[in-house]
């Protein structure tokens, strides 16, 4: 049993072996690239809005509603960034329901890459909201002390994201494939629906770290020195 697409190779391009995961991470990037520029072409005021236009915009308010409960004040571009890393991982998972297909978010190269992405993102987000210096204060906070710690804890962060994706939905594909050969006619019903309950619950999880992380970076930060009595 292959455990991860990267092992797959669907074809080479120029004497360059393509695998699984690069190719599906294709598919997934066309569909999200051509379903927004079919739904948006006539996005106008005067246009009424249709149903395909309606889902859109409700998944894009319920992102921003979460948005702003975890970071209130201008989130325009952390909307872009999280809602980017959600559609992409839901649907990736969504596809799983496809005889053939394979979710990139199975390899461990892929969720490595949206980790990284999300360690990339957290320090420019802060820099962009506090300057260089004020970001780089927040790694001597509380105490100069703990600079190694917090840089440690800045990569165990991107680590945890990369390993909770890739091990939860790398877990559903073995134990779907055990059942398979317990029962391949009632399973693959059941292991379908719970794919895609996994896989929308792990899209918003990773979508909502994010946030928090990018969050935490841009947040002002607050004495923690009491204030002295008044005489």
């Amino acid at each position: 049993m292959t455990l991860s697409p990267d092992q797959i190779v669907m074809f080479q391009l120029w004497g360059v072996p393509i695998s699984a995961t690069i190719f599906f991470t294709w598919i997934v990037m066309a569909l999200l690239v051509c379903a927004s520029m079919l739904i948006t072409r006539n996005l106008r005021a005067d246009v009424p809005p249709d149903r395909w236009r309606t889902m859109l915009e409700v998944i894009v308010q319920g992102i921003q509603g979460q948005i702003r409960e975890i970071a209130p004040g201008p989130s325009r571009h952390l909307l872009y960034f999280a809602g980017t890393l959600f559609l992409f991982v839901a649907l990736s998972n969504l596809l799983l329901v496809i005889p053939g297909f394979t979710p990139p978010t199975s390899s461990l190269s892929t969720t490595t890459a949206l980790a990284l992405s999300v360690l990339i993102a957290v320090p420019l987000f802060g820099i962009t909201s506090r300057g260089i210096g004020g970001y780089l204060k927040t790694y001597l906070q509380p105490s100069f002390i703990m600079l190694p710690f917090n840089i440690v804890s800045e990569i165990s962060r991107g680590i945890s994201l990369a390993i909770r994706l890739y091990g939860n939905i790398m877990s559903g594909a073995v134990i779907a494939a055990i059942l398979l050969t317990v029962a391949p006619f009632f399973f693959p019903v059941l292991m379908d629906v719970l794919g895609l309950l996994t896989g929308m619950i792990q899209a918003y999880i990773f979508a909502i770290l994010a946030t928090v992380y990018i969050a935490g970076a841009t947040a002002e930060p607050t004495s923690s020195q009491p204030e002295k009595d008044r005489p």
